[in-house]
């Protein structure tokens, strides 16, 4: 056990990753050494961020806090921290479960374990900022996470029971954290949120298509004025009250990527009311078309379930037409779930077999490959503006304006001899040479 070292784990999205950064960058400041998901867990203090959104994350964080309860028994570790959703949403049966934990926090009051410790830092020091955060990941990229909650209440979520309701930072918070992340060195924005939508509606913004201005439009649009941000990606939005303005500011700014992540779900309409999506089938078609229309070229991304309570061959038959019609860009899909405290767990039977769930899944991801391919190989010869991520051998990694990190494609740039190996953070032109479904070869452009 070292002394004065704490270790933080993070479990989840990219979101929990966001806690996890602004907690190190507090504690820091406190004088701890901080570590961040490392192989050799060995701090007199350990905090456990803890995803509780479905069933494989809640087991993967269980097992997390038991292999860490572990090292405290052998006096590895000292003190253990578990934060996040998990305990926000069963924190008496933890508690009872696993008493080897020493301090449980939910998903907002995570900052009192800053309080909870002593003051190592004698330089007196101010305290920083809440949104002031130690980048894990690349320095040159950040995920920006601009509200928490959600007011929607789809019948098979849980993340409303765990977050609460909608609300949105300040946009000139949210700017203020650009400006200085952009001053360690940051250039590409992954904005994120439970709902991308209803951003601002809470402060004052509407998506009321009469002239006024979206909050999501409104930030975005900041954002994209700040000196030194390269690539803006905006993630998680849903088709209901889309704020379409936002299209507009895509179009007309060159460092907003043409690319968005929208979860759709379903095609069936009588899955959507079941689900309580607030949409149907027509009007789907009608979004897809339209966000097409607005920003031709732009990259798709969505996230489709199967085996949701009622889904028939009838439903799923419509689904599989559905991913081969609207050929998406990107794309997600997993099984159903049933999730404790749910619309649906209270409502529905779970009559979908697991293994029809889990063979209707792996079919729309074998067509969507398949899709996925052909968009890819319309890549070839063409010149695109590349990220560099990595260095492997005598080959750049990294992705276009199109690639989310982690979850879409790689670009893999094969360098002449004697050409100088650019470093991660360099943004490269590229000319596409071979593709596949998921990973694209390139060669530097002339």
């Amino acid at each position: 056990m070292q002394a004065g070292r704490i270790d933080i784990i993070t479990m989840g999205c990219s979101k929990n990753l966001v806690d996890s950064e602004r907690l190190m960058r507090r504690l820091e400041a406190k004088g701890y050494e901080m570590h961040h998901d490392s192989h050799d867990v060995c701090g007199e203090f350990v905090v456990i961020n803890t995803c509780g959104f479905i069933g494989d994350a809640k087991e993967e964080s269980i097992d997390m806090i038991l292999q860490i309860a572990r090292a405290k028994e052998d006096g590895r570790v000292g003190r253990i921290a578990v934060m996040g959703c998990l305990p926000e949403r069963y924190i008496d049966e933890l508690r009872q479960e696993i008493p080897e934990v020493d301090e449980w926090y939910g998903k907002y009051d995570w900052n009192r374990i800053v309080s909870s410790l002593p003051d190592r830092n004698t330089s007196g020091a101010a305290e920083p900022e809440l949104w002031e955060r130690v980048l894990t990941g690349a320095p040159y990229s950040a995920y920006l996470k601009i509200s928490e909650g959600c007011d929607r209440f789809c019948a098979y979520c849980a993340i409303p029971i765990i977050t609460g309701r909608h609300h949105s930072r300040p946009v000139d918070e949210i700017v203020e954290e650009v400006r200085s992340l952009v001053g360690k060195g940051v250039t590409e924005f992954n904005v994120i949120a439970q709902d991308l939508s209803a951003y601002g509606t809470d402060i004052g913004y509407t998506n009321r298509e009469d002239g006024t201005r979206s909050g999501l439009a409104t930030l975005v649009d900041a954002i994209a004025d700040v000196p030194g941000v390269r690539w803006i990606r905006l993630h998680y939005a849903y088709p209901v009250d889309f704020p379409w303005d936002v299209l507009e500011v895509m179009r007309r700014r060159e460092n907003v990527c043409d690319y968005l992540d929208i979860a759709l779900q379903h095609i069936s309409t009588s899955v959507l009311t079941a689900m309580r999506r607030h949409i149907d089938k027509d009007a789907t078609m009608r979004l897809i078309e339209r966000i097409r229309r607005e920003v031709p070229g732009i990259r798709l991304r969505t996230t489709l379930m199967t085996g949701f309570p009622g889904e028939g061959d009838t439903e799923f038959a419509e689904l599989v037409d559905f991913v081969r019609e609207a050929r998406f860009d990107r794309m997600g899909a997993f099984a159903y779930c049933e999730e404790d405290g749910t619309y649906a767990q209270k409502h529905y039977d779970d009559d979908v077999p697991v293994e029809i769930k889990e063979r209707r899944k792996q079919k729309i991801l074998e067509i969507q490959e398949a899709i996925s391919a052909e968009l890819n190989q319309k890549l070839v010869g063409r010149d695109l503006l590349m990220l560099i991520d990595r260095i492997e051998g005598d080959e750049a990694v990294g992705r276009s304006q199109w690639d989310s990190p982690e979850v879409d494609n790689e670009i893999r740039l094969s360098l002449p001899e004697g050409y100088a190996m650019p470093a991660p953070g360099t943004y490269i032109k590229v000319k596409i040479t071979e593709a596949d479904a998921f990973d694209l070869r390139a060669e530097i452009t002339d």
